[in-house]
C-alpha cells in the first residue's frame, strides 16, 4: 500500500508508491471532486493501465464504462470487476459511427462526467523500415481514435456545460526520440488538438488534461522490437493512480497536464 508523507510547509501531500518512488504530487486543504457515483467513460479498458484503473474508479464508487477491441479480455475484465452487461462494449475506437453509437447509448442513461482514453498503440521504427501503412495505423489508432471520443462525448459536456476529458500523449507527445516518427507524430497532434478544443470551451467547466506518461512496465512494449529496461519503468498501478487522481481534481482549477516519468529517464 502506498504511504502519504505530508509536506506541511510546502503544502503539498507526496504519495510514495512501490520501491519508494514519488508517484503523485496533491494539493493540500483543496477541495477535491469525488468519484462516487461519478459517471466514467473509459476507452481501451483492457490494456495494462486501463485495466487498473477500472478496478480503482469502481473501488471509489464511480460507474465506469468499459469500451475495448477484444471482446474475450473484456467480457474476462467485466468478469472480475462485477460490472454488469450493458456497461461494457466491444467496439474499434477508429470506427466513428460504432464509436458514436456507443456514446449515444451511455449518454441517453444518464449522461458522461469523465471520458479517459487509454487506446493506443506503438510503432517504433526507423523511417527506412517504416512502412505508409505503419505510419497511417499510428494516426488512425492514437489520434483519429481520440478525435472519435472526443467528438462523441462533447456534445452532451457542452449541453451540460462541465465534464472532464483525459487523453494520455505520453512523453513522446513532447519530446522526440530516434524511430518514433509515427508515434510522435500521432501524439503530438492529440496535444495540438485538445490545446484548440479547449480553446472552444473557454466558456464551460469542461476541462481537459493531458498526462504525459514516461516508460510503464505494461503489455504496451509486448510488441515492439526494442530493447528496454522494464525494471526501471513506472509500474503499471502508479500510472493508473495518476488517472485515478486526475478524476478527482480540484473543483476550482484543472490540471491542464500532469508528467510522471521514471527517474532513470526524465525526457521533460
Amino acid at each position: 500500500m502506498p504511504q502519504f508523507l505530508q509536506l506541511f510547509n510546502t503544502g503539498l501531500i507526496l504519495l510514495i508508491g512501490k520501491q519508494n518512488r514519488p508517484c503523485l504530487v496533491i494539493l493540500k486543504n483543496k477541495v477535491m471532486e469525488t468519484i462516487k457515483g461519478k459517471r466514467v467513460l473509459l476507452f481501451g479498458a483492457t490494456g495494462g493501465i486501463g485495466a487498473k484503473v477500472a478496478e480503482l474508479l469502481i473501488g471509489g464508487g464511480a460507474t465506469v464504462f468499459m469500451l475495448a477491441r477484444n471482446e474475450q479480455k473484456l467480457q474476462d475484465l467485466a468478469a472480475k470487476l462485477s460490472v454488469p452487461t450493458g456497461q461494457y462494449f466491444t467496439l474499434d475506437i477508429t470506427d466513428a459511427p460504432a464509436v458514436d453509437s456507443v456514446v449515444g447509448q451511455v449518454v441517453a442513461g444518464g449522461g458522461v462526467d469523465i471520458l479517459i482514453n487509454a487506446v493506443g498503440v506503438g510503432i517504433i521504427k526507423p523511417i527506412e523500415t517504416l512502412t505508409h501503412q505503419d505510419f497511417i495505423d499510428s494516426l488512425q489508432i492514437n489520434l483519429v481514435g481520440s478525435f472519435n471520443a472526443v467528438k462523441a462525448v462533447l456534445p452532451s459536456m457542452k449541453e451540460a456545460k462541465k465534464g472532464l476529458i483525459i487523453n494520455i500523449p505520453g512523453v513522446l507527445g513532447k519530446v522526440p526520440m530516434a524511430g518514433a516518427a509515427a508515434y510522435s507524430a500521432s501524439k503530438y497532434g492529440i496535444v495540438g488538438m485538445m490545446q484548440s478544443i479547449r480553446e472552444e470551451l473557454k466558456r464551460t467547466e469542461i476541462r481537459i488534461t493531458n498526462l504525459f506518461l514516461g516508460g510503464v512496465d505494461s503489455p504496451f512494449w509486448d510488441t515492439i522490437d526494442l530493447r528496454v529496461q522494464k525494471d526501471k519503468m513506472i509500474v503499471v498501478d502508479e500510472a493508473a493512480r495518476a488517472i485515478w487522481f486526475l478524476c478527482q481534481q480540484p473543483r476550482s482549477g484543472v490540471v491542464s497536464e500532469m508528467v510522471l516519468q521514471p527517474f532513470n529517464h526524465q525526457a521533460i
